[in-house]
């Protein structure tokens, strides 16, 4: 089983022609509200590929966080451990131009999820397979989080996003990190190769459409994307953590897994919003036997 602890969104997106300039108010093409966060996103990739995944969040007591509990269901995840909070649902307001997204996240309730919140879910914790975390929840909470994975000896896959929210001392209790190469270079500095070999086969940086590297003790690993089309990159990075996680817990060599989540992430972005354009397991198969969708 995978544990994801971490944000739950209601994600409010706008696709527009021209971006706006400061102060200029444009007319947008269309408006939807669609599930997401950091952590239901990665949840609802490992669900979708046949893991057991169960989900550790908050959620506000409106009509967002009742939704969003709700969709989680359909996509059978545990959700017996998201709390509702008088907080309002965390939101996040996607700005979608020319192929490409800018995100504004307002975490709400999120950050709520509190140190007493993972213990009261010890349990879970202690029988799963990989918990995979992100950083739209307070450090505190990832802290001590972190702390319990390494008591129980479960392995930790974290996503270091925002940046801004990541504690280095981390490093040594933690599994695998996935930056993607902005988070890299925020945090460790934009020299990737001596990075990589700092920490053979735990840092993994994900390149978009280039795919991903890593170091594995003795050489510089790249393993190639795949050249798609591009509807919405929305969730393509949260794609590549649940496909990755999925796909080491079912016994796949690193560079395995990491081909494994560049062929998920890259058939993500050839639909629309984060959770509706991630792929079943058939699908991932279908493309890496070269057959079509």
């Amino acid at each position: 089983m995978i544990t994801v602890i971490g944000s739950i969104n209601m994600d409010l997106a706008v696709q527009m022609g021209v971006f706006p300039k400061q102060g200029e108010t444009i007319l947008g093409k269309e408006f939807q509200t669609i599930p997401g966060g950091k952590g239901a996103n990665q949840a609802v990739a490992a669900a979708r590929l046949g893991s057991e995944v169960a989900m550790i969040g908050c959620v506000g007591s409106d009509s967002f966080g009742e939704t969003l509990r709700t969709v989680l269901q359909q996509e059978h995840i545990q959700t017996g451990a998201i709390t509702s909070t008088s907080v309002p649902t965390g939101i996040a307001n996607i700005l979608i131009y020319n192929n490409d997204n800018r995100i504004i996240v307002v975490p709400g309730a999120n950050y709520e999820l509190k140190p007493a919140h993972i213990e009261a879910a010890k349990e879970i914790i202690q029988k799963s397979q990989m918990v995979i975390m992100q950083l739209e929840i307070p450090t505190e909470t990832t802290a001590y989080a972190i702390k319990l994975c390494k008591e129980a000896n479960v392995p930790v896959l974290l996503n270091p996003a925002p940046a801004t929210n990541f504690d280095v001392q981390w490093m040594e209790d933690i599994t695998y990190i996935t930056p993607n190469e902005t988070e890299c270079a925020e945090i460790f500095g934009d020299d990737f190769d001596q990075v990589l070999e700092k920490y053979p086969n735990k840092m993994i940086i994900t390149l978009g459409s280039d795919g991903a590297r890593y170091f594995d003790g003795e050489y510089p690993i790249h393993v190639p994307g795949y050249m798609t089309k591009v509807v919405d990159t929305t969730g393509a990075g949260d794609t590549f953590n649940g496909a990755l996680a999925f796909a080491l817990i079912e016994g796949q060599s690193l560079d395995q897994a990491v081909y494994f989540a560049n062929i998920a992430a890259s058939l993500s972005v050839e639909k629309f919003s984060a959770q509706g354009g991630m792929p079943t397991l058939g699908s991932v198969y279908g493309r890496m036997a070269g057959v079509g969708e």
